[in-house]
Order: C-alpha cells, then sequence, then structure tokens
C-alpha cells in the first residue's frame, strides 16, 4: 500500500533499525466483477488503509460530495464501478471518501522504468518501496468489460498494468514536494487502463485528470507508441519521448530525494544501456535485478520489492526477483501467488 512516506524516511538509516518484512505473500485475485474476492481483500487491507486515510486527521480530507463530484467531473466513466466497489466495501462516508482517490495524503516512492525496443517493445520497471507497506496483489479483473491485470494498490488503483487491447502503464514519483487538489495515481492508472487502447489516448488522459502529487509514467500500447508524462499539481504536465524516467522530471528539485533513492545514477546507467545497439533484451531486463537499478535497502524502506516487464503485444506481464519469477496476463490460467524471499541473494 502507499501510506504517507515522511523525507526524514529517505535518509540513511542504519541497518536493521527497521527490519520489515523479507519474506512476504504475494496473491493473486483473478475476478470478473467486483465480487467476494476482492471484498474480503478490501476487508482485510482496510485497517491500515483507514489509519493511513486519516493520518492527517479527518477534516483534511475530502468530503464524500467533493470526491464524488470530482470523479463526476473527470472520470465520470468511472463513477458506476466506484459505487459498486463502496458497497462491497461496507458503504459507509469514510470508505467512500478513500475510495473517491480524491487528494489523498501525500505519499512517496522510488521507482525506475523503462522501454526497451527489441523485436517487439517491452515496459520494464522496478518498484521500490518498504515492504511494510506493499499490498502484494496482482489483480486481475474483467470489471465493465475491460480485462486489466496489473499490481493493486489503495484497493482498486494499480501501481502497473496491461488491458485487454495491449496497453501497458507504469509509475515513478516524480521528486518534487508539491501537493495539490487531484487524484491519488494509482486511481488514475486504473481510469486509464479501464478506458484507453492506445498510447495516445492516455497522454491525453493524463494530461487533463489532476494529480495531488507529481509522478512520470511511461504508457506502451501493442503497436509500440510510447510516450511518458510528467504530471504535477502545480504545473501543466510534460509529454516526452525519452525511454527512460526515474525519480525526478528533467531536472532535479528535491536534492535529499534524488541523493537518498540514486534517481540521477540509475538513470544514466539505464540510458547508457538503453542506447546501446548491442545490448540485448535479456540482459537489459537483467539491469533491473543488479545495483543500481535494484536496491536491497529494505530496510529503510526503498528497497526494490519486485521487477514488472510488460509485453503489450501479448499481453502479458513477468514479475522478477533475484532468484524467483511469476508470470500472468490478460488470459489464460493465472496462479495462485508465491513466497517472495527478499533476502539478499535470495
Amino acid at each position: 500500500m502507499s501510506p504517507p512516506a515522511d523525507p526524514s524516511a529517505l535518509e540513511p538509516r542504519k541497518h536493521g533499525e527497521t527490519p520489515g518484512r523479507r519474506k512476504i505473500e504475494l496473491k493473486a485475485i483473478d475476478e470478473g466483477e467486483p465480487g467476494p474476492a476482492w471484498a474480503a481483500m478490501a476487508a482485510a487491507q482496510w485497517p491500515l488503509y483507514r489509519a493511513w486515510f486519516l493520518s492527517q486527521g479527518e477534516a483534511a480530507r475530502p468530503t464524500y460530495l467533493a470526491g464524488l463530484r470530482a470523479l463526476r467531473t473527470h472520470m465520470p466513466e468511472m463513477v458506476p464501478l466506484y459505487e459498486r466497489v463502496v458497497a462491497l466495501a461496507g458503504g459507509s462516508d469514510l470508505v467512500a471518501r478513500f475510495l473517491s482517490g480524491y487528494c489523498p495524503p501525500p505519499y512517496i516512492a522510488g521507482c525506475s522504468q523503462a522501454v526497451f525496443r527489441g523485436r517487439s517493445p517491452i515496459l520494464v520497471r522496478n518498484y521500490d518501496y518498504s515492504p511494510e507497506l506493499w499490498d502484494a496483489v496482482v489483480l486481475r479483473t474483467r470489471w465493465d468489460g475491460r480485462t486489466v491485470v496489473g499490481m493493486s494498490d489503495c484497493l482498486w488503483g494499480l501501481l502497473d498494468g496491461v488491458n485487454d487491447a495491449g496497453l501497458a502503464v507504469s509509475l515513478a514519483f516524480g521528486g518534487r514536494r508539491a501537493t495539490g487538489d487531484g487524484f491519488g495515481i494509482p486511481i488514475i492508472l486504473r481510469y486509464l487502463l479501464q478506458t484507453c487502447e492506445r498510447t495516445a489516448e492516455a497522454v491525453a488522459l493524463l494530461c487533463r485528470v489532476p494529480t495531488h502529487m507529481s509522478y512520470n509514467i511511461t504508457v506502451l500500447d501493442a503497436a509500440g507508441s510510447h510516450a511518458t508524462v510528467m504530471v504535477a499539481p502545480d504545473r501543466p504536465p510534460a509529454v516526452v519521448k525519452q525511454a527512460v524516467v526515474t525519480n525526478h522530471q528533467q531536472r532535479v528539485e528535491w536534492h535529499q530525494h534524488a541523493l537518498a533513492t540514486g534517481s540521477v545514477d540509475r538513470l544514466r546507467m539505464l540510458n547508457m544501456h538503453v542506447r546501446n545497439p548491442q545490448e540485448t533484451e535479456p540482459r537489459f531486463v537483467r539491469r533491473f535485478l543488479e545495483p543500481p537499478v535494484y536496491s536491497d535497502r529494505h530496510h529503510a524502506g526503498i528497497g526494490t520489492l519486485y521487477t514488472a516487464v510488460y509485453r503489450p503485444a501479448l499481453r502479458r506481464v513477468s514479475y522478477l526477483w533475484p532468484r524467483q519469477r511469476w508470470d500472468t496476463g490478460v488470459w489464460g490460467p493465472q496462479d495462485a501467488g508465491l513466497t517472495i524471499d527478499l533476502e539478499p541473494g535470495a
């Protein structure tokens, strides 16, 4: 999950100060319309999300009507689905305010993502965050007739995913402190994959839906078209064609965060390899499982929790760890999950 991150948490800590989970059960939910499997997950995770949602006081969060109006204005296609998941989650005022995704508390992560153009373009990403705060749920849904598979966050949002049209997307924190009136990025990514089929459509959506923090969103479609949209709450979005993004937007603005997460070093290294005509897809993917892109700083809350390799043309995704792998896709059988070992060398 994505609770608030205190900037002090990005400073180096003594090893063992925050041990974190090292063995994590990755679960998979495969459910057509919102139903009992999703409701059970929501019930299990709600206590932690509730504590996060209220971490700045209830008055700091928008009212139910404010969230509903924002959804109707910016994501009207999502309103019927929103009403169904609210009812399944118990229908309380607080649940409804949280599930709108509107103006949540701030949250911060460190991620790398890149488009590699081999015989068929792929989108590769690392998600770096605290193991204590990760949902660890791969959610495959066929909500409103659109099949989507991806890494769940905020109960019905996504950290990354691919849909049955072959559109893949992932997010990286944009490395800025600014906050504003807008939606949490996991809900925006869910909306994108529910309603878009091509990169151009996704870019247009990202340029019009307000976000509460800064993020770098990379999209790649089945035809091989890609773009990164650098969104922010306090300035217009920037659409760029760069193949690699980490945790700053064109220039470093939050130096403490960039230093703690190695944002510049990761960008430089991945750019060197993605531009190398001799680089192969297997070698490039392995770069994400090695330093400096891969981080074992789970004790500090910024370790790599998974690497995802999205293949839009196949509608498939592989989740990777240094010695483990789990595959799924929009179609076909899906395993129940696996136990991930985050111990060094595992």
